[in-house]
C-alpha cells in the first residue's frame, strides 16, 4: 500500500485536485471531512462531472462530485481479500482506513502475483507460496 494518502478537503476546488494530480501523476485525491473520508475523487470523475458539465473549475467544491460511497479496508485485510473486493466492486484503488481516517491506498497495481498468491490460477504464478495467502497489509504500516 502506499502511506499518507493525498487528501483534501472537501470543500477544496476541483482544479486543487486536478494539479494535484498532475504534480503527483496519481490518478485519484482522497476527500476528507474532520479528518474522516468521506469520499474519493479520480481524474475521470474531474471530466465526465465537472469539465463535460461546464462546472466552474476554481469554485466547484470536490464535495459536489466525489464518489461518497467508496470501498475500503482496513490495514489489517488480507491482501486476497483486498484483491477480491477490487475485482467484485470494479474499483481500481482501495483506502485503507483506520477508524474512518485514512492511513494508505491499495492499489490495483500494489497487488502482484507476488504478493497476492492463491486468488485465481490466471493471476497468480505457479511458483507461488501457498503459505503467503495470509499476508496483512498491516505489515506495510510497521
Amino acid at each position: 500500500m502506499t502511506r499518507d494518502p493525498v487528501t483534501l478537503p472537501e470543500e477544496a476546488p476541483v482544479v486543487k485536485a486536478a494539479k494535484l494530480m498532475r504534480d503527483r501523476g496519481i490518478g485519484d485525491v482522497l476527500v476528507i471531512g474532520d479528518g474522516r473520508l468521506r469520499g474519493l475523487v479520480t481524474d475521470r470523475d474531474i471530466v465526465v462531472r465537472a469539465v463535460a458539465e461546464g462546472r466552474d473549475l476554481t469554485t466547484t467544491p470536490l464535495a459536489t462530485l466525489c464518489t461518497r460511497d467508496v470501498v475500503t479496508v482496513g490495514p489489517d485485510q488480507d491482501v486476497a481479500e483486498a484483491a477480491r473486493l477490487m475485482r467484485e466492486k470494479d474499483v481500481h484503488q482501495l483506502p485503507v482506513v483506520v477508524d474512518g481516517r485514512p492511513v494508505g491506498v491499495v492499489a490495483l497495481a500494489d497487488l502482484t502475483p507476488g504478493y497476492a498468491p492463491g486468488l485465481d490460477p490466471d493471476f497468480a504464478p505457479a511458483h507461488a507460496p501457498d503459505d503467503a495467502a495470509g499476508l496483512g497489509l498491516d505489515s506495510a504500516l510497521a
